[in-house]
């Protein structure tokens, strides 16, 4: 099975080299490809081309991975994710793992999510997907989340679903410490909130606040008390059930 691992963090993060150790030890045929930057934030976008239609990519090294083949792309990750279904990067993936993102992606900010971007694009095309974080912006419990990154990986090899993205979250606690993987709702906020400031002629200001979890099965609250969390989510559908007949011209 081949494995493409990508992530919104850039290819020189800590993050994508466990990931790819993860994945590699699993079994999977392992192909990394990421921003040559970091391009958080970037949800889904399809930005990257160059003059002429070219991408720009770069070979670079993992540490640690001499033998898997690895690439600075200048593009987001959904980009990168949607040109490896098509053999960007060798044959197109069975599966695409993205991640493991510095910080949460919980809530309904996985809207904005580059890293969740990149996997719900893979599945458009048909890829299963899985998208992992840590939720420290600067993690320092790798060992928890290798632990967790191992049961994922290796579940979604042989469950992988062909109609939802499995969004992970990890707590950054010594794994003494983690409660247990369980799945968990998205929150109705994302880690943080946004508030606007001042205003000018020719700016607004923007502060993005902690938000306080609530008390409840989300995937943020369950966060908060240590537990790893797992999340389906489904990508873009039409909605039954509202009429939209009285907009006909």
């Amino acid at each position: 099975m081949r494995a493409l691992i990508t992530n919104d963090d850039g290819v020189s993060s800590e993050g994508i080299a466990l990931l790819a150790r993860v994945a590699v030890e699993a079994g999977l045929d392992v192909v990394v490809a990421a921003p040559h930057e970091e391009r958080s934030g970037a949800s889904a976008s399809l930005t990257g081309m160059g003059v002429d239609d070219h991408l720009g990519i770069g070979s670079v090294a993992i540490a640690g991975l001499p033998d898997v083949p690895a690439y600075a792309v200048q593009a987001s990750p959904a980009l990168i994710a949607f040109v490896a279904t098509r053999g960007a990067f060798g044959d197109p993936p069975d599966l695409v793992l993205s991640g493991i993102n510095h910080g949460p992606n919980t809530g309904a900010a996985v809207l904005h999510s580059g890293t969740v971007g990149a996997a719900l694009t893979a599945l458009t095309h048909r890829v299963p997907a899985m998208a992992l974080s840590s939720i420290a912006t600067e993690p320092t419990h790798w060992a928890t989340a290798e632990h967790v990154a191992r049961i994922a990986v290796t579940w979604m090899m042989s469950h992988g679903p062909s109609d939802a993205v499995v969004n992970v979250n990890v707590p950054d606690v010594p794994l003494t410490e983690l409660a247990g993987i369980v799945p968990a709702s998205l929150a109705r906020y994302g880690a943080v909130q946004a508030e606007i400031g001042d205003r000018g002629e020719d700016f607004v200001t923007v502060r993005f606040d902690e938000i306080r979890a609530e008390d409840d099965d989300s995937d943020a609250s369950l966060l908060a008390r240590n537990w790893a969390t797992l999340t389906a989510i489904r990508p873009p559908s039409e909605v039954e059930g509202i009429d939209l007949s009285a907009m006909r011209s």
